[in-house]
């Protein structure tokens, strides 16, 4: 079997498991020949992945524990194809400029998705680029962040309603969403929670747990159960919300 007659080989990286189920389900519904033949959930374990399988072609996203997706597509050096998957655009444009493949902005749209997947067939018989110098330059440059917003759409069943960012009092992941909760409503939005903690710490939230991010100004109380598991109790909302192991370090007084 020569190369144009076997299936394309993928690898698939990102360090959220909601968030690679989905790129799974998607590419394999647009790119039905393609054989997704690994899945990583760090840096380090994507360079493994991709010596052991020798993917054509590997989705990165560019933040990721142990090793950045910058990172990784340096290593591959001109092995492998890359596409960057990330909610952090600018690094992945750059890249794209230099040679990668293409970027896909999460949560990704089935339309760009398809648009990606035929520039990927298009330049699967050509050998990919080296992008190992131009990583060098930008590798130790972190993302711009991204200015809070002012307010939110989110949807309630099919009505999608206008929420300023200072009536909410937590959000929740959930699947494919995230739940956003007021006082007067709990909507939802696509954007992953992961994304919302890294753009709205500077606007008064902190992550507490891998599902949940709360507004500190609604944070009561903080109380340790019998199994030594810490909670949080809201300002005038019933609520009671877990903190993980790894984020009680902001209740140091506990």
């Amino acid at each position: 079997m020569n190369n144009h007659d076997r299936k394309p080989r993928l690898l698939i990286a990102d360090d959220e498991p909601l968030l690679r189920a989905e790129l799974r389900e998607s590419l394999a519904l647009l790119w039905p020949e393609a054989e997704i033949v690994a899945e990583a959930s760090d840096g380090f374990e994507t360079l493994r992945l991709a010596r052991e399988m020798s993917p054509d072609v590997a989705f990165l996203d560019i933040r990721m524990p142990g090793l950045t997706g910058l990172e990784v597509a340096k290593a591959f050096a001109a092995r492998t194809h890359v596409v960057f998957v990330t909610a952090f655009q600018e690094h992945a444009i750059a890249a794209f400029e230099e040679g990668a493949l293409d970027y896909v902005v999460k949560p990704s749209s089935p339309a760009r998705l398809a648009r990606t997947i035929t520039r990927v067939r298009e330049r699967l018989g050509t050998p990919p680029p080296d992008l190992s110098n131009f990583m060098q330059k930008i590798q130790d440059k972190p993302p711009k962040k991204t200015q809070s917003p002012a307010w939110l759409q989110a949807a309630v069943g099919n009505t999608i309603h206008f929420i300023d960012l200072s009536e909410v009092i937590y959000f929740c992941a959930e699947l494919k969403y995230t739940r956003v909760v007021t006082d007067k409503i709990e909507a939802h939005i696509r954007t992953p929670l992961k994304e919302l903690a890294d753009t709205l710490e500077e606007a008064g939230f902190w992550q507490i747990h891998r599902a949940y991010l709360v507004a500190v100004k609604r944070i009561a109380s903080v109380n340790r159960d019998a199994d030594a598991a810490l909670w949080l109790s809201l300002r005038e909302h019933g609520a009671r919300l877990p903190v993980s192991q790894r984020y009680q370090y902001r209740f140091k007084g506990m």
